[in-house]
């Protein structure tokens, strides 16, 4: 027979911690800490698989009644009360408890067991008839809510009445005969809303209490903050039932809740609130000013509020001792919540705390180094996208904010700045040092010079992967993508929201790790890269096994890559140097030309200023590999749009306005993401890589005898699809390296290698990997054409699909591992069937994401390349991906 239920209490349990699954957080803690001998209140647990076999099908099992009905007995005994007694009566709470935590996303119901009959046994008892009506509309308002479905306002609306009505403001002021009152009204409330009475029956209150808990597991709000936070709808919740303690009996009784050590700092310090006369709900409600457990707290805060340490110290040196159990037995900062009931000490809780990451820093690196963990263990429990808060500036938790729209968090931080529309208005008031946010319907690569000017960005159109995260993440920018509500007027220089009009000049505030858009400036708090950091990155660089290099495009993006700790570059975007003001003529020249000597000439004129791009950035890597991705987009990216830049290349050409006209128009294609692109290019006009190889080795060569540094710069060609292709293009840069050792006599090492981001491309890595000397998944565009997906375009629907479970993750965030990954896991295996050294790297977006960075690992990849500012994150959870143990997944 199953065991849908299992006991604690009086030093003892059924369960324990290493049964969270089953039995939940709550519930599996409750078993640890009964069984560790601290003082929990008796009670027992109603599994989470009762809950799936609940909503599965549509009935408990049949053995449950029995199971609880025992359980109840025994929990009788333990306590010495009995359920539904109208003497001597046993009151219960009912709480959920899923195994991961889900803090106020479901529901709980204290007090129950009172009626009118009960709730005269309770104030005999007590000898407090006020406590116990205080009880007992509690009860009534809770389970009324909960399990009756009345709305709140009806119960809170009679009882300002009433505090009105006899002149009071505060709860604590009204007396016994006030609450026998109160609870007369809410019962007229329930028969005025539902046509029937309230429950009196103990029984039909317990079943009602535990499935209005087992239902709360589907309710909307835990659904939306399982979806948040990825825990999957067939985990199911616990339902935990434990004799009531009361907090609110006297002058001798508090309820509180506490931390083993500060969650905001990580400072190793007791860290709390109570309450005097209270029950657990009057903490978080905000009815009452909390007082601090510590002297050293209330000082800190500079409160008059007597502390717990000083008001009841016997019980706070009780608690304290609790404390130092919890943190050593689990050994990791705790969150507990405690009862004092007539000056004798239970503890209800205990789970994981919350932190902020500072303070998971701190707490890892403390208990790493006072050898309560060890430093892998300090590894593991850093989550890895926590280290965002570290990079980037964030916002004043304490400011006062308004929000004017939302999109998706596509690049974190956060920028205050006034509201410009185009990039060149930008970085013309960026030039006079004013902090500015490029709005944009949608960003394309002309927009570069004005993304780097701006300190967010906020477009109406994209995706997470959109061209405005990939860039703005690339620079560390704040930037909000896909705010749809965002009504763009280019002409009128507007922001449309609803009844609000924001204008040219106006400020905003964007965050981008939320995806707010606010009004006005909202104070912004800058990072600070403790020591505990660089302690826990060391740690990390010595156990994990793959590389992490960065996508920099320029010396700046470099700059930063080595400082967060970069081993190279892993891709070097050279589209991005063309948008520059000083050369976008001349590249305009070029495509332009009607013959190939017009387009070398024109080339000519970039030649030296791409030459000094590579300088600058082999210098600043020190010898540390640079892949260069050669020209990538197609040619009418770089066209001009207006009439101002045609004016421009009119002088520039000798052409009139009608013949660039033209040329734009026979550039134009119907999907240029498959269009004339990449190697494509060079194929049909082999000008502008042959002018990028001769960059690159002239300036390897020059860094060479400079600095004496070995330079080793990794040419990359894009979108091969064949192996002819890659051997027509590696014949022509052998052939141009050649010429340039020749003429300068510097001998430069240097690969060739290709993205792989076609599917043909995976299915022939075999005879490709003859020629290329190393492959990078590109996934971004790997994902676009396995799933025929445009990843610009796929926001609008990609949410109904993981809504639908169509889609666990968004593909272009987490590599889809049954598809993208089982064509890099082919690529793999036949590149390096034919070339065992072959080098294999990812510098697509997700080379930044945790959990793609597991699977690269899990497939043999030697390094991941991400943005700069996700370097650390890559280098951690790298570590982790190495530490891991868990088998390769496979496909079906």
């Amino acid at each position: 027979m199953t065991k849908w239920v299992y006991s604690f209490g009086d030093g003892k349990a059924e369960g324990r911690a290493e049964m969270k699954n089953l039995l939940g957080g709550k519930g599996a803690n409750l078993a640890e800490m009964s069984n560790l001998g601290l003082p929990v209140p008796p009670g027992f647990t109603i599994t989470t698989e009762a809950c799936t076999y609940l909503h599965a099908n549509k009935g408990y099992p049949k053995e449950l009644k029995e199971q609880v009905e025992a359980a109840l007995k025994q929990l009788e005994q333990r306590i010495g009360f009995a359920f539904g007694d109208a003497q001597n009566p046993l009151l219960v709470s009912v709480r959920s408890g899923a195994r991961a935590s889900m803090p106020g996303m479901m529901d709980t119901v204290l007090n129950l067991g009172l009626d009118d009959r009960t709730v005269e046994g309770l104030a005999r008892r007590s000898g407090d008839r006020r406590f116990a009506f205080d009880s007992y509309r509690r009860f009534i308002q809770m389970y009324g809510q909960v399990v009756l479905g009345v709305d709140h306002h009806h119960f809170e609306d009679l009882l300002e009445n009433t505090k009105l009505d006899l002149g009071v403001t505060l709860d604590t002021e009204l007396k016994a005969d006030d609450w026998q009152e109160v609870v007369a009204g809410y019962k007229r409330v329930v028969r005025r809303e539902l046509g029937k009475p309230f429950p009196e029956d103990a029984q039909e209150q317990l079943w009602g209490a535990i499935g209005a808990v087992f239902g709360s597991w589907m309710n909307q709000r835990a659904i939306t903050y399982r979806r948040l936070h990825d825990i999957p709808a067939d985990w199911g919740t616990a339902v935990n039932v434990q004799a009531m303690v009361f907090g609110n009996m006297g002058e001798d009784c508090a309820t509180g809740v506490a931390f083993t050590r500060n969650p905001s700092t990580g400072a190793n310090e007791f860290y709390g609130e109570y309450l005097v006369n209270a029950q657990g709900e009057d903490v978080v409600a905000g009815i009452r000013t909390p007082q601090h457990l510590t002297l050293a707290g209330k000082k800190a805060n500079k409160s008059q509020l007597p502390a717990m340490e000083e008001v009841m110290p016997v019980v706070f040196g009780e608690l304290a001792r609790v404390r130092e159990t919890l943190e050593k037995h689990y050994r990791d900062m705790q969150d507990v919540e405690f009862t004092v009931q007539q000056g004798k000490l239970y503890m209800l809780q205990t789970r994981t705390g919350k932190r902020t990451a500072p303070a998971a820093l701190k707490i890892a690196v403390d208990m790493a180094q006072s050898g309560l963990i060890d430093r892998t263990e300090a590894i593991r429990r850093i989550e890895p996208e926590s280290l965002d808060q570290l990079l980037h500036p964030t916002l004043d938790p304490k400011a006062a904010k308004t929000v004017l729209a939302r999109g998706l968090p596509a690049s974190p931080g956060a920028a205050s700045g006034i509201v410009v529309f185009s990039a060149d208005e930008a970085q013309r008031r960026a030039e006079k040092k004013e902090a500015v946010i490029l709005v944009r319907i949608e960003t394309s690569p002309e927009d570069i010079h004005g993304m780097h000017a701006a300190r967010g960005i906020l477009t109406a159109r994209g995706g997470m992967t959109s061209h405005a995260a990939v860039v703005a993440r690339g620079m560390g920018r704040a930037c909000v993508a896909g705010a749809g509500d965002l009504r763009i007027d280019y002409r009128a220089g507007t922001i449309t929201v609803r009844e609000h009009v924001v204008k040219l000049g106006d400020v905003i505030t964007i965050n981008g790790s939320t995806g707010e858009v606010m009004l006005g400036e909202v104070p912004t708090i800058q990072p600070e890269l403790s020591g505990d950091f660089a302690t826990l990155m060391q740690w990390a660089d010595e156990v994990r096994t793959m590389g992490v290099r960065a996508n920099a495009d320029t010396p700046t993006d470099a700059k930063t890559a080595r400082r967060f700790g970069a081993e190279g570059i892993g891709l070097c975007r050279t589209e991005h140097m063309f948008f520059d003001e000083h050369r976008i003529v001349a590249v305009r020249e070029m495509i332009l030309a009607d013959e190939s000597e017009g387009r070398r000439r024109a080339l000519a004129k970039i030649l030296p200023m791409q030459r000094q791009d590579f300088v600058e950035i082999f210098r600043i890597m020190k010898g540390l590999p640079v892949t260069i991705r050669l020209l990538d987009p197609p040619l009418h990216e770089f066209l001009p749009k207006t009439d101002k830049e045609m004016q421009e290349l009119v002088g520039a050409t000798g052409k009139d306005i009608a013949a660039i006209r033209h040329r734009a128009q026979a550039l134009h294609e119907a999907n240029p993401m498959l269009g004339h692109r990449g190697c494509r290019l060079a194929i049909t006009g082999p000008e502008i890589y042959e002018m990028q190889a001769r960059a690159i080795f002239e300036a390897a060569a020059a860094v060479i005898k400079e600095t004496g540094e070995k330079i080793e710069p990794e040419i990359m060609i894009p979108l091969i699809a064949t192996k002819k292709e890659l051997d027509i293009l590696r014949e022509m840069i052998d052939r141009i390296g050649a010429m340039v050792m020749k003429e300068t006599g510097v001998t430069v090492p240097y690969l060739v290698g290709t993205m792989i981001e076609l599917p043909r491309a995976v299915l022939r890595a075999g005879d490709i990997a003859e020629t290329a000397e190393f492959f990078s998944f590109g996934t971004n565009d790997l994902t676009q054409t396995c799933f025929g997906l445009s990843r610009d375009d796929a926001g609008s629907f990609l949410g109904a699909y993981q809504r639908a479970g169509i889609f666990e993750h968004d593909p272009f965030i987490t590599i889809d591992r049954e598809g993208v990954g089982e064509l890099m896991r082919i690529g793999v295996e036949r590149g390096r069937k034919t070339r065992k050294a072959l080098k294999l790297g990812i510098c697509g977006e997700h080379g930044g994401d945790p959990a793609s960075i597991r699977f690269c690992q899990e497939i043999g990849l030697d390094y991941v390349s991400c943005s700069p500012y996700r370097v650390p994150i890559a280098r951690l959870a790298a570590a982790q991906a190495a530490l891991s143990k868990q088998p390769i997944e496979t496909t079906a």
